[in-house]
């Protein structure tokens, strides 16, 4: 019987060091990497398959089983020249370099060893959970000290190979790598190229951490964050890198914690370090640069989480530029997505909701979602943009509806009948139109409203109750289920 048949057993008794897989979906059978290389070289010496067979087969079988191999290198482990060591991959060979040359401090090897052990980190999330297995956070550790004592261009490839390694592996990052990666952010904040190195660990070590983001802010990583745009405004991988890492400041996404601190580091960004003042004059040094726009706007809808904020982004001139971008950039679609988020954030306070009114937000939306009705996206980022300017705003309800605003949503549900969140979003557009106008109804129905969010309701579970409240308050015969009487039922024992 072949080896990955009679090792099924092990599937469920190996414990080893696991990734922070996204979502923390991962399936209950784990192997190791050795007993994959084992189920191949037997596949290879007992059946005499040729290597991409053997690997093809391995895979096949444990995989039947229900195996997770995420998190395997799916190739055949290669023999050294005189025959005598255990196959081996190859970024386990660049790591035992690597060690060597660390323990001998010889810079010139360790920064061509950095070098190859990055990229093959780079290759594949696998290569890097088998270098995390095999130790490799102590040795960058070690490379990463021996480096900012001597030389910045090493340090530039300590922090790049420490990125590449924690990319999916925040648990790596220890106390003393946290400590020393602040302080390396610190001293080296006039340099562009360490700083976005730096903020890449950063990046890296916060994704689906808490524990880590909470450290870090701790450590003061927020000042340096913002400092770096502020710094570094003209370099445009900087500034990107560094809204990254302020958005994941504001993340919720660490399944591990029952709740987290993201609300809380939005305020210290914005109050404590100037977050929207910086991102905003950010943006316009940066006005024909579509991917750094887009950064700057997604950072800006994070952080717009209390009321004054929102204005703030009005009375920073802020509301100017998103309303400007929409007009000038609509070939841009992902810029697109983002200006439309922003201007949703912002709207959540009703005197920003009549600046949008007044500045011509409503129109630039219409026409942006006319203009990219094939992308679901941006149909539905228009819808609900729409439908937090008409919310509580009978005068606002008047304008969308008379600039077309209705016509496109109904057109977005007609082109995307199987996207729940445009279906959705446009069904509560139209409860928000007509909820304080009556007026707008009829028009709206005539224009063939009602069928629309009936087969809404009918195919999209998550469009129930919104479907139900816009055909209610569009007039239509709706049947209401009581769910409840207050009745004691027979109940079985």
């Amino acid at each position: 019987m072949n080896l990955a048949n009679t090792q099924a057993q092990e599937c469920t008794s190996v414990r080893c060091l696991q990734p922070h897989a996204e979502g923390m979906k991962m399936a209950s059978k784990r192997i190791t990497q050795e007993t994959f290389d084992a189920a191949v070289r037997e596949n290879i010496e007992e059946f005499e398959m040729r290597p991409e067979e053997a690997v093809k087969e391995a895979v096949e079988q444990f995989e039947s089983q229900g195996v997770d191999l995420s998190n395997i290198i799916k190739l055949v482990p290669k023999v050294s020249a005189d025959g005598l060591q255990e196959p081996t991959h190859d970024i386990v060979q660049v790591l035992d370099n690597l060690q060597e040359s660390v323990a001998h401090s010889h810079p010139q090897e360790v920064w061509a060893h950095l070098a190859r052990f990055c990229e093959q980190c780079k290759q594949h999330k696998a290569c890097r959970f088998l270098a995390a297995q095999k130790g490799a956070y102590p040795v960058l550790l070690t490379a990463w000290k021996l480096a900012a004592a001597s030389d910045r261009g090493l340090l530039l490839q300590a922090l790049s190979a420490l990125s590449a390694l924690t990319d999916g592996q925040p648990d790596l990052l220890d106390a003393q790598g946290l400590q020393l990666l602040v302080a390396t952010l610190a001293q080296n904040a006039d340099s562009a190229d360490l700083t976005y190195s730096g903020i890449r660990c950063v990046c890296h070590a916060c994704l689906k951490h808490e524990q880590n983001r909470q450290s870090l802010v701790k450590a003061g990583v927020l000042p340096l964050l913002t400092g770096a745009i502020t710094r570094h405004g003209h370099c445009a991988n900087v500034v990107r890198e560094a809204c990254w890492a302020l958005r994941v400041m504001t993340f919720d996404d660490d399944i591990r914690v029952p709740f987290g601190h993201a609300h809380d580091r939005a305020k210290m960004i914005v109050l404590e370090n100037g977050g929207l003042k910086v991102l905003i004059k950010a943006a316009k040094a940066f006005p024909d640069n579509p991917s750094v726009l887009g950064e700057l706007c997604s950072t800006l809808s994070r952080l717009a989480v209390r009321n004054e904020f929102c204005q703030d982004v009005v009375n920073l001139g802020g509301l100017s530029i998103l309303v400007t971008l929409l007009a000038n950039c609509g070939d841009h679609q992902d810029l697109v997505k983002q200006v439309l988020s922003a201007l949703r954030a912002i709207a959540g306070n009703d005197d920003v909701k009549d600046a949008i009114v007044h500045a011509g937000g409503t129109q630039s939306i219409v026409a942006a979602m006319t203009r990219h009705m094939a992308s679901p996206q941006v149909c539905e980022q228009s819808c609900a943009a729409l439908c937090v300017l008409a919310l509580r705003k009978p005068e606002n309800s008047q304008v969308i509806v008379e600039g077309g605003g209705a016509l496109a949503a109904l057109e977005a549900m007609r082109a995307h009948q199987q996207e729940a969140g445009v279906q959705k979003q446009a069904c509560m557009l139209i409860r928000n139109l007509v909820a304080r106008s009556q007026a707008f109804s009829q028009p709206i129905l005539d224009l063939g409203a009602e069928a629309l969010i009936l087969q809404a309701r009918a195919t999209h579970r998550d469009c129930e109750d919104v479907a139900k409240a816009a055909l209610r308050d569009l007039g239509c015969r709706i049947e209401l289920r009581e769910l409840w009487t207050g009745q004691k039922g027979n109940l079985a024992p």
